[in-house]
């Protein structure tokens, strides 16, 4: 059964591909450049989702002893792919597309086809934003506005497809708009403006995506939530008398890795620390069941802190 993740993706490949071959027949058939920008703006999508299904793949190999905590940030590396993916092929490739339409202004053909296609593309990119934002509610943390949830999300897959949705359906409005004005001034300037407008949003959109992937690729903490939840364990099991640090890093979209440092009771054996950190390790995977590996070891007090503390 594919993951929730899984299925935004594969919905928003199949409704991209579909729409990618129409829009580009198309433009063709009009020769409006508003249209062969949402053309390939369709292409880099499409293409995007594919990488994204690599990266989901590959990243849910299990661990070996040449990645022993496994392979979670392919994630994340694929994800920042997308970004350039969508940046040099949708961004570039649409604002040279309306800038040469501005040099050698051409009139529109067939309008009709393109008010047609671009109606019928809203239904579809509105479905496979339909999917992706029920998905992305269902993780979105309480009290985060829409966007907040957005920069604190470590599912990136998700993200992305949301994120080009709704590129999409602003390119879409945005060509609308376009065609429209050109159709009704006949001045084709504002079919090629259009396509201008749509590169811009397309390079906005791929910069967020760069800067929230780097961020995750060069190491990342956990949702503030999980680490939270790992305190809160910590704090109700004997034989702790306080815990020094926890610090986590993020392995993938649901993959954490903890590394703790804990005051273990002084009157505690070599025998009952041992037992206590299987205990405490049993526990945090339990509460927060995205940690994969978790290290915990006593937090060693130097003796002049030590004998400060007792004097104290």
């Amino acid at each position: 059964m594919k993951s929730g993740t899984t299925k935004v993706v594969v919905a928003a490949l199949g409704g991209n591909a579909a729409i990618a071959v129409i829009k580009f027949a198309v433009a063709f058939l009009t020769m409006s450049a508003a249209m062969l920008a949402e053309a390939v703006h369709s292409l880099a999508d499409t293409t995007n989702q594919i990488l994204l299904l690599i990266g989901l793949k590959r990243s849910e190999r299990p661990a070996d002893d040449a990645h022993p905590f496994g392979y979670g940030l392919e994630q994340y590396f694929w994800s920042f792919v997308v970004a350039l993916m969508l940046f040099f092929v949708g961004a570039v490739v649409s604002i040279y597309e309306g800038v040469e339409k501005i040099l050698e202004p051409r009139p529109l053909e067939r309008t009709y086809l393109i008010f047609a296609i671009l109606g019928i593309s809203l239904v579809i990119e509105g479905f496979s934003f339909s999917v992706a934002y029920r998905e992305f509610k269902k993780k979105k943390p309480r009290g985060l506005s829409h966007f907040g949830a957005l920069r604190a999300t470590k599912d990136t897959s998700v993200a992305i497809v949301v994120l080009e949705d709704t590129a999409a359906l602003c390119g879409l409005t945005i060509a609308l708009v376009g065609v429209a004005l050109a159709e009704l001034t006949g001045l084709p300037v504002f079919d090629g403006l259009s396509s201008i407008c749509i590169g811009a949003l397309l390079a906005c959109v791929a910069f967020l995506l760069a800067r929230k992937t780097k961020g995750l690729l060069i190491g990342e903490s956990a949702a503030p939530d999980d680490q939270h939840r790992i305190r809160e364990t910590l704090s109700g099991i004997e034989g702790i008398g306080k815990v020094s640090r926890v610090a986590t890093l993020q392995l993938g979209a649901s993959q954490i890795l903890a590394g703790i440092e804990v005051d273990f009771d002084d009157d505690l054996s070599a025998d009952e620390v041992e037992h206590l950190i299987l205990q405490l390790e049993g526990a945090i995977k339990k509460a927060v069941p995205e940690v994969r590996s978790c290290f915990i070891e006593p937090h060693a007090v130097p003796p002049r802190e030590r004998k400060k503390s007792e004097e104290e």
